[in-house]
């Protein structure tokens, strides 16, 4: 159910709101593109500055654009069990298509505290669960050893790794049932060739056809077309982690004219020479950005 290219989907703000507008203008656009999912309200649509009538709102909106053309799931994972229990309900109420499920960060839990977790969120929904373990955030690693106390639950489905690992991802494939999906864009390419069925993308918000390119050459064995379009897109891939994420592609998506540059504190704008060096990566890698208002051309 969930592979290829999933774009884990920014959340457009504007004057302080939800922006629904461009939220659409950017689904369109990703849709357009040939993403093939859609994760809202993950770190990279900065949920933990969310309400809950925000999520509420987002997630109804973003499944009626989509309109069944792609599965969308929502970011439900939290560091409070019971929390991440009501979210995921209120996910399966909407109608959504999957829930994901952060390695609960902050409180640090144990493995075994990882598998209660994981046990309780899926036993208390029949939507299928992407398991996500980024330790850079959660400062917790999920281990494979530990996926592979949960792989039995039915829905249960996949996890996205984002250690950073090749090992370790070689490790879920070999332990886990589990699909297995890149946390990072600059390794989509050597996740898939260790058993990555696709990947849950960043960069897909601003380049999605490139980077369902790069999935489908990879995943096709077509190595050559692949790392092609990797070299292509590595500067991009770079400059888009330069600051906090999403504080990068916020900034190129509003280059792009998609969205405003807005995000709420503690996050903010990105400084002048990361958006400099940005504007050069993005050029590098083929994407189309508008001249600035007033610029003239030489």
């Amino acid at each position: 159910m969930f592979s290829g290219l999933i774009v884990a989907m920014v959340t457009p703000f504007r004057n302080g709101a939800i922006d629904l507008e461009a939220t659409g203008r950017l689904t369109d656009f990703m849709l357009d593109g040939g993403v093939q999912g859609l994760v809202v309200s993950g770190s990279t649509g900065e949920a933990a500055t969310c309400t809950v009538d925000e999520r509420r709102t987002l997630w109804r909106f973003v499944r009626e654009r989509v309109a069944g053309r792609v599965p969308v799931v929502a970011g439900t994972g939290t560091n409070n069990t019971a929390e991440s229990i009501t979210l995921t309900h209120m996910a399966e109420e909407l109608g959504l298509d999957g829930a994901m499920i952060v390695t609960p960060y902050y409180n640090k839990p144990t493995p075994r505290g990882q598998v209660a977790h994981f046990t309780a969120v899926a036993k208390s929904t029949r939507l299928p669960l992407i398991l996500y373990n980024v330790p850079g955030r959660t400062a917790t690693n999920t281990l494979p050893e530990t996926l592979e106390q949960v792989h039995d639950l039915p829905n249960v489905v996949a996890v996205k790794e984002a250690s950073g690992s090749l090992d370790q991802a070689s490790a879920v494939r070999a332990r886990c049932r589990l699909t297995l999906l890149a946390g990072d864009d600059s390794l989509t390419l050597p996740m898939i060739a260790v058993g990555a069925e696709g990947v849950i993308s960043v960069a897909g918000n601003v380049a999605p056809r490139e980077m369902r390119a790069l999935c489908d050459h990879a995943r096709a064995g077509r190595l050559a077309e692949a790392e092609a379009v990797h070299r292509r897109l590595l500067p991009l891939f770079k400059a888009l982690f330069m600051e906090s994420n999403p504080g990068p592609v916020k900034y190129l998506l509003s280059a792009m004219r998609l969205i405003e540059n807005e995000l709420r504190l503690p996050l903010v704008p990105v400084e002048p020479a990361t958006e400099a060096a940005i504007q050069k990566a993005a050029r590098a890698a083929g994407l189309t950005l508008p001249e600035p208002a007033g610029a003239v051309r030489a």
